[in-house]
C-alpha cells in the first residue's frame, strides 16, 4: 500500500498547523505506523518541537535538511553534490517517527530556483527512494502557497486545514482551497481536502461564534466536530520535544486523538 501524505497548510500563521502536524505524526506513530515529519517552514518550529535546536544545528551540519532536497543550499555545498533523502534523515524522534528537518534558507528558495524547471516537483523526485519506508508522511508548511508549500502538495494525496477561529483566518479558508484546486488541476494531480480543523479555540477573537457558523455551514462536514483547545500544555510540549500525548494533560491529548483520528479516517490511514 503506498504512503498516504498529508500536507497540514493555511495562507496564516499562528493557527496552530505545526502542533498540529507534529502531534498528527506522533499520533501515527503511537498507532504502530510508521511515519515521516517534513518540516518545509523556514521558520522550523517543528523541528525544534522534535529535536531542540543544538540537535538540530549539528544535524543539519552534517547532514542536511529539507532546503538541500529542493535545492536551495547548493550553492553553500564546496562539492557541489546534492544530498539524498535518507541522508537528511533524523531517526527516532518520537517512536516510530522519523523527520526531514527544515532550514532558514527556505526563507529564499523561490529566489534560488526562479529559473528551475519543475521546482514544484523536486520534493517528489527526492523522496522517491525512501517513501517506501512509510507508511504516513505529514508535511507542515509554511503560511504561504510558495515554493516550500507547492512541493508539498505535489508529493502529498490528502490535505488538511488548520484554522483559528479569528476573522482573518477564517476568511482566508475558501481562497486557499480554490488556489490549492487551481494549483493541482495545473499539475493533473489529484488531491483530497479530509478536514478543516478548528484550532486554538480560547485566544481572544472577535465573533468568535459567528466565525465558526459560517465555517460551519460554508465548509459543512469538512469542518470537522472536534475543536482543539489553546492550553499551555502544547507549548509545554513544543518546548521539551514531546508530543501531546506524552504531556500529562488527558483533555488536551483526548482532543488532538479525536481529531487526529477523524483525519487518518478520511485518508484510509486507519
Amino acid at each position: 500500500m503506498a504512503a498516504a501524505v498529508i500536507s497540514c497548510i493555511n495562507l496564516k500563521g499562528g493557527v496552530g498547523k505545526t502542533a498540529l502536524a507534529v502531534n498528527l505524526a506522533a499520533y501515527c506513530g503511537t498507532l504502530g505506523k510508521k511515519t515521516l515529519l517534513v518540516d518545509l517552514d523556514p521558520q522550523t518550529n517543528a523541528s525544534f518541537s522534535c529535536v531542540g535546536v543544538s540537535a538540530w544545528q549539528q544535524h543539519v551540519a552534517q547532514h542536511g535538511s529539507v532546503a538541500d532536497l529542493l535545492g536551495a543550499r547548493k550553492h553553500t555545498s564546496a562539492d557541489g553534490v546534492a544530498k539524498e533523502a535518507h541522508e537528511t534523515i533524523f531517526r527516532d524522534v518520537f517512536p516510530n517517527v522519523d523527520l526531514i528537518p527544515s532550514h532558514i534558507d527556505l526563507f529564499t528558495v523561490d529566489l534560488d530556483l526562479a529559473g528551475a524547471t519543475s521546482r514544484e516537483t523536486r520534493l517528489r523526485r527526492a523522496l522517491k527512494d525512501v517513501i517506501e519506508e512509510y507508511e504516513v508522511i505529514i508535511c507542515d508548511c509554511p503560511p504561504n502557497l510558495t515554493i516550500p508549500t507547492q512541493n508539498a502538495l505535489a508529493v502529498s494525496t490528502h490535505f488538511v486545514v488548520p484554522v483559528s477561529l479569528d476573522f482573518l483566518s477564517a476568511i482566508g479558508v475558501g481562497l486557499l482551497l480554490k488556489r490549492v484546486e487551481e494549483f493541482c488541476n495545473d499539475l493533473e494531480h489529484k488531491l483530497d481536502n479530509i478536514g478543516i480543523v478548528i484550532s486554538r479555540v480560547g485566544r481572544p477573537a472577535l465573533h468568535r461564534d459567528e466565525t465558526e457558523a459560517t465555517l460551519r455551514s460554508q465548509f459543512g462536514k469538512s469542518v470537522i466536530k472536534t475543536k482543539i483547545t489553546e492550553r499551555v500544555a502544547v507549548s509545554k510540549c513544543a518546548q521539551s520535544r514531546t508530543s501531546i500525548f506524552d504531556s500529562g494533560d488527558q483533555t488536551s491529548a483526548q482532543e488532538f486523538s479525536s481529531v487526529c483520528d477523524t483525519l487518518l479516517k478520511n485518508s484510509k490511514v486507519i
